[in-house]
């Protein structure tokens, strides 16, 4: 298989992808939605170029570098945010976004 090199990065973004898509739930169950606005929003954001970025690497895009760095990028953006929030959830997210980011910046 043409995506066997990236098979760490794979196993990144599908838990970061996980963890945006839990958090994006739990946040909107959180008591004060509004002050949770934007950590929703990157989460989507995070969670989708994930799925896509897993997709594009198991039909062996020529874009994966390019689409690798877009995805550290957001990655980081989401993680910086829900590192500012003591939820549980939020927390965990932040982990699986930076750790998802560095997998994507080694492929980029």
């Amino acid at each position: 298989m043409a995506h066997a090199q990236h098979q760490e990065l794979l196993k990144a973004l599908h838990e970061c992808m996980e963890a945006c898509n839990h958090c994006f739930d739990a946040c909107l169950k959180e008591e004060d939605v509004k002050m949770m606005a934007e950590c929703i929003r990157l989460d989507r954001e995070c969670a989708d170029i994930c799925s896509f970025l897993e997709a594009a690497i198991s039909r062996n895009s020529p874009f994966v570098s390019q689409l690798a760095q877009v995805c550290a990028d957001i990655c980081k953006a989401c993680g910086e945010e829900c590192s500012k929030h003591d939820h549980e959830h939020c927390q965990k997210c932040a982990e699986a976004c930076m750790k998802c980011a560095e997998a994507c910046r080694n492929v980029a």
